[in-house]
């Protein structure tokens, strides 16, 4: 079976279409690559690209995007509610059909070099590529934000994998990484109180005692004025998604807030999302096809 790797950049921009817009279009410009879905967030500030393909059309697409990054983005100038350390944020690949994980290491390890090289950007390598067992969790490496990593790399000895010792001017530093196949998933409350969706991500984190598989943030989204409970699903068969809405609508309503709706960030698995489940947790713009994996690999298969 022919090898296909997700690559799944998430970029410090979610407000300016033009720049956006500039970043798909470098990723559909590499043939062979299906760019599957863009998600953008006014008050994250930050823009998720979902795109597929051969191993090595995927890490050149993903060239590709971070070419015009570098070109467009200027951390200096951002702000927005999600902890990032570099303008091309965080760059994962997962393995998908036909592939192991070791090449989705090989394709983070070949693409994190490269650029790297090209632009003066130094790299931690995260997840199933990371190096050092300190920067397995990306949660580590973002600690503190771009200044907590700047300082770690000047006081800590917090050196990159490749690239300068010191930060980017304007675009920072880069997590590359190999994972398997996570859900983003966010859920709105009805209420603008950031202390209860803190409380409830702290309740329902895998690293807080809660649910295996569940790393969770509480946020404030300040243009639509309501808490957001916001987080990644590493394993869904053992954090189902009507599973993780449950919890923390159950929590919300015990705090006398109801919830408002769900998010979801990117593709899902087919095996985590249908039409009933999209129901069950008042999924934003209902269940489709092409909101899952498997939709956009058979697309890549027919062409």
């Amino acid at each position: 079976m022919e090898k296909v790797l997700e690559c799944v950049p998430n970029i410090s921009e979610g407000r300016d279409p033009r720049k956006i817009g500039a970043v798909a279009g470098a990723v559909k410009s590499v043939p062979g690559v299906v760019l599957a879905d863009v998600h953008s967030d006014y008050d994250h500030n930050r823009s998720v690209f979902t795109f597929l393909g051969r191993p090595e059309a995927v890490v050149e697409a993903a060239l590709a995007a971070a070419a015009t990054v570098v070109e467009l983005l200027d951390l200096s100038c951002h702000d927005g509610v999600h902890p990032r350390i570099g303008a091309l944020d965080v760059v994962p690949f997962v393995p998908l059909a036909g592939a192991s994980m070791a090449d989705a290491v090989a394709a983070a390890e070949g693409f994190g070099a490269r650029f790297a090289r090209r632009f003066g950007v130094p790299v931690f390598f995260y997840g199933e590529a990371a190096r050092r067992r300190e920067r397995v969790r990306l949660a580590d490496l973002r600690r503190g934000g771009i200044e907590g990593l700047a300082r770690r790399m000047v006081e800590g000895g917090w050196r990159p994998d490749v690239g300068p010792a010191f930060c980017h001017e304007r675009c920072g530093a880069a997590a590359v990484g190999a994972r398997g196949p996570l859900i983003a998933f966010n859920v709105n409350l009805a209420s603008p109180d950031l202390a209860l969706a803190r409380a409830i991500a702290r309740s329902i984190r895998e690293t807080g005692g809660g649910m295996k598989g569940v790393q969770a943030l509480g946020l404030f989204l300040e243009s639509r004025r309501l808490a957001q409970v916001s987080m990644n699903i590493t394993d869904h068969r053992l954090a189902p998604l009507r599973k993780v809405f449950l919890h923390v609508e159950t929590a919300a309503r015990d705090g006398g807030v109801e919830v408002l709706e769900s998010e979801l960030v990117g593709l899902a698995p087919a095996a985590a999302l249908d039409g009933e489940t999209a129901r069950g947790i008042r999924l934003a713009g209902g269940f489709s096809p092409r909101r899952t994996i498997e939709y956009h690999l058979d697309m890549l298969f027919r062409t």
